[in-house]
């Protein structure tokens, strides 16, 4: 059998794919990674659509400097923003993105669905049209969008200076409208979001929390072992840390918040 040992590249705008990397490493335990975060221009769901798609390709020519076998954006802004594109420029190498998990929680059939994302991911013409389409097959499903601007910015200065407050503040502001509505399902359309999924669910009475991460790393593997791109690396595998902030990676705190984040508890400690 063959086998391609080289790294999968992962690219976000800060610590929030970090989120994604450690579900993909652990579904993909043989496989190695290096994740880029551009956590000096985070966070992208407020910037401009080229604004985006410049820095973006800045990000992915970077990590195809790193020899990377499959490059995944693990940024729903980026995603719906630039995957398109990216694709066509580079049509050599398989492009992986993460969008809001709306239909597997629609395909659940909860009664109150609330979606969070950033402005930008929730006014896009392809969300837009994706939950017009859900909306059509739906009986007794009503779908909450929340657009949440700052959030992920909050997000990311409480994780690089620990001891803030900033993201409560903007919770408690942003969920107070929905505390009487009987919320059975939230979907995080932000990779910063997990980061405080188990301060999202105090919320509310315990629902059912999505963020797409495990479909995508099973749609990852399986079309890498289509390709025959599959790694060999058993036991052996490496993850490497880079970042648009040099001193986020010499800090350590990558490494922290990879190692600290628990995809199946939905907890960051």
């Amino acid at each position: 059998m063959h086998y391609d040992n080289r790294p999968i590249g992962v690219f976000d705008s800060g610590v929030g794919g970090l989120t994604v990397l450690k579900t993909l490493s652990q579904l993909l335990p043989d496989e190695s990674f290096v994740y880029y975060g551009d956590s000096l221009h985070a966070p992208y769901g407020e910037k401009s659509r080229q604004e985006i798609l410049t820095l973006s390709k800045k990000a992915v020519r970077y990590l195809l400097d790193k020899n990377v076998k499959a490059l995944v954006l693990a940024c729903n802004t980026a995603t719906s923003t630039t995957k398109a594109e990216l694709m066509r420029l580079y049509p050599n190498i398989p492009i992986f993105g993460i969008e809001p998990a709306l239909k597997p929680a629609v395909k659940d059939k909860h009664k109150h669905i609330l979606v969070l994302a950033t402005p930008l991911t929730l006014k896009l013409e392809k969300f837009q049209k994706f939950q017009y389409q859900l909306n059509q097959y739906m009986e007794q499903t009503t779908i909450h969008v929340l657009p949440c601007p700052g959030l992920a910015n909050a997000i990311e200065k409480d994780v690089i200076a620990p001891g803030r407050r900033e993201t409560e503040i903007f919770l408690d502001e942003l969920l107070k409208p929905y505390r009487r509505v009987p919320v059975d399902a939230v979907v995080l359309g932000c990779t910063h979001y997990p980061l405080i999924k188990d301060s999202i669910k105090k919320y509310f009475n315990e629902p059912e929390v999505y963020d797409g991460y495990t479909g995508l790393g099973r749609h990852l593997k399986t079309t890498l072992e289509h390709a025959k791109k599959l790694a060999d690396n058993r036991n052996t595998q490496t993850i490497t840390f880079l970042s648009s902030d040099q001193q986020l990676v010499e800090s350590g705190l990558y490494n922290q918040v990879f190692d600290a984040y628990d995809h199946t508890e939905g907890s960051f400690q």
